[in-house]
């Protein structure tokens, strides 16, 4: 007869209902001392007189659990995030993994397998980072080796305290009540380094308009603030850092009235959009850790997508930011909204211009990014002005140049460098003459079209 052996807790239900079956015992106190029902009690008994003390064991005892994760699957998890999602938070990693390489794995599970191979997260907290740095510490201080995960460790982390300098300040009451603005500089994707434009609506934390440009520009705001005005409508406020392309002020004369309106500044002004500067990080704390957020997911994303242009980045904006607004955005919480619809007379490629200062030439034309135009009527007639008369130079958000002289509108056309056609050498164009097709109405026809139109009536009959 083989040996039973039971855990304390097993053995104590044991010895209390053997006691009670031989001493024919009472069952409401057997109850009270194990903590159960008198039905559970009856059913141990039966049990008891079944099988004796085999009953006891859990009948759990040495399976293995249905969600256990086998080494092999282990394996493949820590060999997808050194070689494939490498620099991924954890919480990302874990998304990536159900996503893509279909693996069902709790946080917990899994920030414990790579918290045991010292895989540490690129946002860990100051708590986790001091306990890998204090770990580290100890065994250099009693001169133990160190293995090659802990070296790695401290050449690609850098592990230090880290200072937390962003204040936080509650959240606006409406949505498009205030929208933080700012560009990042960082290499988002190939080689080189690129500017990410954004825009980020502090009551809801959505990401209302993100655009990558070379540097940052005022074209790259532009476009912010373009998809912001045609997917939500007209803020009441921007914040935004102070930067000449924001705010400007002559260093000559500082007072209010010698401050220029910049080209964001009148864009704005047009709207009706309160433009507000800050050179105060913490005071556009939401827009900075923005930043902090897709630089540790983004940045992941384009790599694996296989990202390398700013026209691809810029297109696959516009798939992420609804994906990463349902996730971390308060968009489902039915925050009230305060934006402004657009008139459908208003014009954006005309508000959101370069504006320039020209004056016209003793040839009636203007000069412009080393080019020479001639400005034309709305019926495509040249119009010839005089010498040094003074023009508004707007350059349209599509790339379409105007002039405005007297609160009128002329449309510039770039004036060729040579003729593109000789009248003396060369022969005439001739143009197509359109075919002149009479109409079906017209009286001539009408009874022609009448007695084919009742021709297929009839066959179709």
């Amino acid at each position: 007869m083989r040996k039973v052996e039971l855990k304390p807790m097993e053995q104590m239900k044991y010895e209390t209902i053997k006691k009670l079956v031989i001493n024919n015992g009472n069952k409401l106190n057997a109850a009270n001392k194990l903590g159960i029902s008198i039905r559970q009690v009856n059913r141990l008994i039966i049990k008891y007189n079944e099988q004796g003390k085999e009953s006891f064991i859990h009948g759990n005892r040495k399976k293995s659990p249905s969600l256990i994760i086998t080494d092999e699957m282990k394996k493949q998890i820590l060999n997808l995030y050194n070689n494939k999602y490498y620099n991924f938070n954890f919480k990302h990693f874990k998304e990536m993994l159900l996503e893509n390489e279909k693996i069902k794995i709790s946080y917990n599970s899994l920030y414990n397998l790579l918290d045991k191979n010292l895989i540490l997260s690129p946002k860990a907290e100051i708590i986790t980072k001091r306990k890998y740095r204090d770990r580290i510490q100890t065994k250099i201080d009693l001169n133990e080796s160190l293995s090659i995960q802990e070296k790695s460790l401290i050449i690609d982390n850098n592990i230090l305290d880290p200072k937390d300098n962003h204040a936080r300040l509650p959240r606006k009451k409406y949505g498009g009540e205030l929208l933080q603005m700012d560009a990042s500089e960082h290499l988002w994707f190939g080689d080189k380094k690129t500017h990410l434009h954004a825009a980020i609506d502090d009551a809801t934390g959505m990401i209302v308009g993100a655009y990558f440009d070379h540097q940052e520009t005022l074209n790259g705001y532009y476009n912010v603030l373009k998809q912001t005005l045609e997917n939500h409508g007209i803020p009441n406020e921007l914040l935004t850092d102070r930067r000449t392309i924001f705010d400007y002020k002559s260093l000559k004369n500082p007072q209010p009235e010698y401050s220029t309106l910049t080209q964001f500044g009148y864009a704005c002004e047009q709207l009706g959009i309160t433009l507000s500067v800050t050179s105060i990080p913490q005071a556009k704390g939401r827009i900075e850790r923005l930043f902090g957020t897709l630089q540790s997911r983004l940045i992941n994303e384009l790599r694996i997508n296989n990202i390398k242009t700013i026209n691809q980045a810029n297109e696959f904006l516009q798939s992420y930011l609804g994906k990463f607004n349902k996730q971390f955005s308060l968009i489902n919480d039915n925050i009230p909204q305060v934006y402004e619809k657009i008139n459908s007379d208003t014009d954006l490629n005309l508000i959101l211009a370069i504006i320039s200062n020209r004056v016209f030439d003793r040839g009636s034309a203007l000069k412009y990014q080393n080019k020479y135009f001639q400005a034309y009527s709305k019926n495509g007639d040249l119009v010839n002005f005089k010498h040094r008369t003074k023009a508004i130079v707007i350059k349209s958000f599509d790339n379409k140049l105007y002039c405005l002289i007297n609160s009128v509108y002329y449309k510039l056309i770039e004036l060729e460098s040579h003729e593109s056609n000789s009248k003396e050498f060369d022969l005439p164009v001739e143009k197509e003459k359109k075919k002149y097709t009479v109409p079906n109405s017209h009286p001539w026809k009408s009874d022609s079209y009448n007695r084919m139109i009742e021709r297929a009536m009839y066959k179709s009959r």
